[in-house]
């Protein structure tokens, strides 16, 4: 009996078990999945809708099912089991199990529904709506995926396969419960280089440099649609309810035509559509009504909504707009959402525009802003200790500064020249061994003493740049290879766990103390660098400071930040995000019109 037989036929004698929550992998799917059957008793079921055939690393065909979440069903793993034993069935090889699974597929599968949020403008609430729509479905029993067809940004993650998406995904991903985002929620993300160029991210893995006019000339309409098409196909298939996001406006009549991130993505999807307005801006109304109008009569047809979001004060002062509003456009207005102070990761840099400091703490910790700055989001764990963050673009800026993190970009040879021209290296250097510094990945690159990319893959001509000169380290790009990891591991120091994700080009030559211990597939691995003297810090590890164990040994070396840090608990920053999904959540179901919503949904309350 194969080790896999043995645990089915363990599975069959302990019986139906529900959520087992002394599971040390539990949840391992999604929360309020049933761990009856970690092994699928139907496996390999050969069934379309739930996996297929893939090749393995040794060249042979094999099926895989690891997106299927259906015998996690506790409606369906509850009937499995029951039939198990009414049958009494004992045995993981009576093939009356097989006979089963037709009958629970029948009665408990069907194909998922969509539902899109689009917004009258950037910025209009999208992403948190998709958010808080989430949580609240998942919160009703349902098993829900975000899903955004494009998504331009430079912050992004690794998924557990590897895979690089846009951060707002994992974010609306755990807002749904669910603990493995993959690539089908966001098949397609555009990185920006620079000069209109940008790099295009196709389901997680690197697929070409475009710039504008021949992403929509060409890539959109030949790939660009059949990616769309292939995801949205894949995620209805397993989930209850797609909650889609648009990008931008769905009303940008230069390229309706090409469009695969609102409309376009709606009508593959069949998709009933929420259209959100962020009334902070001012112009509400006229943004609703203006974004209506400019659609198409089919795609407006396709607007069963309105979503005013945001909004500071009273918001019965709203109501009489609203009512007016739905007399104007002939579509309900389904909520009025009142502003929240939430601590939540911000998608994209309109979260910097005008912003030169965050926090009131006591330690000033000074981020160099640079012009193609990514996963800027690795700073947000820093609000939860008594900190102020300040941006800085020039040298003066570091004045009377307690530490200086130097964080990721898109290209670091590029802004590590821009601080030159500055004069921020010479002004970051001459406080060496003053205040801590931190680098980031390619924050971490600069501090080498020099940076070779014979290819120009760095988009720069070809050659040796001299770097800040901190560590004795070189950063080299002698490939075109883009590594991505989802890390875990232990600060050296002082044991503790540690969790991150690598995205970069290049690798570096060290020849300094490691940071961490990481624990891979390929064995235990030392990353990063350290200099204690002189208050030194370079890692390639991303969301580096979300656990509190690196972030607080960082802040020890402020002056004073022991004693500081020595009066509050240490947090982990994922509770805090978890604390505040739950608070947006909240907030929505309270100033949503849920019977309308769900009526959108097509479900019946």
């Amino acid at each position: 009996m194969d080790n896999i037989t043995k645990k089915v036929k363990e599975e069959i004698d302990c019986g139906w078990i529900g959520s087992n929550e002394l599971c040390p992998y539990h949840p391992c799917h999604f929360t309020g999945q049933d761990c009856t059957f970690c092994f699928c008793p139907f496996y390999p079921c050969r069934d379309a809708d739930l996996g297929q055939n893939i090749i393995s690393k040794r060249g042979s065909e094999i099926w895989d099912c690891s997106p299927c979440l259906f015998i996690h069903r506790p409606a369906v793993a509850k009937f499995v089991m029951s039939e198990i034993k009414r049958m009494g069935i004992t045995d993981p090889k009576d093939p009356r199990i097989k006979d089963i699974f037709p009958a629970a597929k029948a009665r408990f599968y069907k194909e998922g529904r969509s539902i899109m949020f689009l917004g009258a403008t950037s910025d209009a609430g999208k992403s948190i709506t998709v958010a808080a729509v989430c949580r609240i479905l998942h919160r009703k029993g349902y098993i829900v995926t975000p899903f955004k067809s494009q998504n331009m940004s430079l912050n992004s993650k690794v998924t557990r396969k590897g895979h690089e998406i846009a951060m707002i995904q994992t974010l609306q991903s755990e807002a749904a419960g669910l603990k493995n985002p993959d690539a089908h929620m966001n098949p397609i993300l555009m990185k920006p280089k620079g000069d209109m160029m940008s790099q295009v991210i196709v389901e997680g893995e690197p697929y070409g440099d475009y710039n504008v006019t021949d992403y929509y000339e060409k890539f959109v309409p030949g790939p660009g649609v059949e990616i769309v098409k292939r995801n949205i196909g894949f995620l209805k298939k397993h989930y209850d309810f797609v909650v889609m996001e648009g990008a931008g406006s769905p009303a940008e009549i230069n390229i309706y035509n090409r469009d695969i991130a609102n409309m376009g993505a709606a009508r593959i999807a069949d998709a009933p559509c929420i259209l959100v307005v962020n009334v902070e801006w001012g112009g509400s109304f006229a943004y609703a009504v203006g974004t209506v109008e400019l659609l198409p009569e089919e795609d407006r047809k396709r607007i069963k909504g309105i979503i005013l979001n945001n909004i500071r004060g009273d918001i019965s002062k709203m109501e009489s707009g609203a009512r007016e509003l739905e007399r104007i456009i002939g579509i309900p207005v389904i909520g009025l959402i009142p502003h929240a102070e939430l601590e939540l990761p911000h998608e994209d840099s309109e979260a910097f525009r005008g912003v030169k400091s965050r926090g009131t703490g006591k330690m000033k910790i000074a981020v160099i802003k640079l012009p193609r700055i990514s996963n800027f989001t690795d700073l947000d764990p820093l609000y939860v200790e008594d900190t102020m963050v300040t941006f800085v673009t020039d040298p003066e800026d570091l004045e009377g500064t307690d530490a200086i993190i130097i964080p990721g970009t898109k290209n670091t040879i590029n802004d590590l020249k821009w601080m030159k021209e500055k004069g921020l290296d010479k002004a970051i250097v001459k406080l060496k061994g003053k205040v801590p510094i931190l680098g980031i990945c390619g924050g971490y690159q600069m501090m080498s003493r020099s940076l070779e990319d014979p290819n120009g893959i760095e988009d720069r001509p070809a050659g040796t740049t001299k770097g800040l000169g901190l560590f004795n380290n070189i950063a080299r790009w002698n490939e075109y290879k883009k590594v991505t990891i989802l890390d875990e591991g232990v600060l050296i120091r002082t044991g503790e766990p540690i969790t991150g994700f690598e995205i970069h080009m290049g690798i570096s030559e060290t020849h300094e103390e490691p940071l961490f211990r990481m624990e891979r597939i390929s064995g235990e691995e030392l990353e990063g660098s350290f200099r204690e003297k002189e208050m030194l810090f370079g890692t390639y590890l991303h969301g580096i400071l979300e656990k509190p164990a690196f972030r607080r040994f960082f802040l020890s070396f402020v002056k004073g930040g022991k004693e500081i840090l020595s009066r509050t608990e240490p947090k982990d920053y994922d509770d805090l995000i978890e604390e505040n999904l739950e608070k947006l959540a909240n907030v929505f179901e309270r100033n949503l019109d849920m019977g309308k919503l769900m009526e959108i949904l097509g479900e019946e309350q």
